[in-house]
């Protein structure tokens, strides 16, 4: 699986537009789930590349209005497999194998999704991480 560009896919979808504004503290980004994105306007650009990420998959999967925990929950398992390949996963954790912020900030991505694709690995891949000497 190639990782995604959350930017370049926005850029190929223009019924859809991105307004920046305050949201209430905790979230980053809100969609209507058809053509329109909220998106905090103080958020730093890792947070807004996968808060991004995350509002585009609620619109590939047709949710519209507040979700409930377990469809969030899926949301960001999903999310966190489209943003880190598991090769891009392998080659940062050879080098900072202990330290989630240094990982997630080579992998171009928040602690919180790192940690959604780390607890999410199938058998496979917990299997191939765990060989890495």
């Amino acid at each position: 699986m190639v990782s995604t560009h959350p930017w370049r896919e926005l850029r190929s979808l223009s019924h859809i537009t991105v307004e920046w504004v305050e949201l209430p503290e905790g979230v980053h980004a809100r969609t209507n789930g058809v053509d329109r994105i909220l998106m905090d306007k103080w958020l730093l650009q890792v947070e807004r590349r996968c808060a991004l990420a995350h509002e585009l998959q609620h619109i590939r999967m047709g949710h519209r209005g507040h979700q409930p925990p377990r469809i969030e929950h899926m949301v960001r398992v999903v999310v966190a497999r489209r943003l880190i390949t598991l090769e891009d996963l392998i080659a940062a954790c050879c080098w900072s194998r202990n330290n989630l912020w240094e990982i997630a900030d080579e992998l171009w991505v928040t602690p919180d999704v790192l940690w959604d694709r780390l607890t999410h690995l199938d058998a496979k891949e917990r299997h191939v991480l765990n060989s890495i000497d």
